[in-house]
């Protein structure tokens, strides 16, 4: 085969493939991959002991319960805040919301610092919730997983809840069958897995309104 047949043949491989994608994710809404859903009805946020008002409705949150034990946290809140916080906090509705105990409100400040350190981080969109460890585990009962909080209120996975108050995962996970949650420790799930699930609740969420408004304007 000729050079200038080779370079015909990858130049069109260029040009069709990406065509094909999008004409696979373009032909309707059938096609497009949703994140599943793990559990309906996930309990709204109680009002937090400073007067938080926060609510997961209408929200796409990334939740987390932190409890009374902030100390060895900075790693777990620095692997969030660099691989999915800055990627995806400008998209309307997103958020990150951690459970704290009431007393831990020097140690979330500290947190906070450490956030913004350096880069100048915006962290309008992380959230804190003081509240009692009666009230975290409450909540976090309602989410329906085989995972526990430790004596403190504490795990270092972390959830995605939807706008309806549901919990979404995986239920085909290759390694885990049903993947309720991400483990913050680890720098390689949040990157071949949560990054990816996160991408695709932000578009569904997109979709529907784009959606929504072409059949509006008809």
């Amino acid at each position: 085969m000729s050079k200038d047949l080779n370079k015909k043949v990858v130049l069109g491989i260029l040009f069709i493939f990406p065509l094909l994608v999008y004409l696979f994710f373009a032909s309707g809404k059938n096609n497009f991959a949703k994140l599943p859903i793990l559990t309906k009805k996930v309990s709204e946020l109680p009002i937090g002991y400073l007067g938080e008002k926060i609510k997961l409705k209408n929200k796409i949150t990334i939740l987390g319960y932190w409890g009374g034990n902030l100390k060895n946290k900075k790693a777990e809140a620095l692997n969030l805040n660099e691989k999915i916080y800055k990627r995806f906090y400008q998209f309307d509705d997103f958020q990150f919301v951690f459970f704290v105990d009431t007393f831990q409100i020097k140690k979330v400040q500290e947190l906070k610092n450490e956030l913004v350190k350096g880069v100048g981080t915006d962290i309008s969109r992380w959230n804190f919730l003081h509240t009692t460890s009666e009230n975290m585990k409450t909540h976090f009962s309602s989410l329906k997983t085989p995972f526990l909080l430790d004596e403190s209120g504490n795990t270092p996975y972390v959830f995605i809840i939807d706008k309806d108050l549901s919990l979404r995962g995986r239920n085909d996970d290759e390694d885990l069958g049903t993947l309720y949650a991400f483990d913050a420790r680890s720098v390689a799930q949040i990157n071949k897995k949560m990054i990816d699930d996160v991408k695709v609740i932000l578009a569904e969420y997109r979709l529907a309104l784009k959606i929504y408004n072409s059949e509006r304007n008809k």
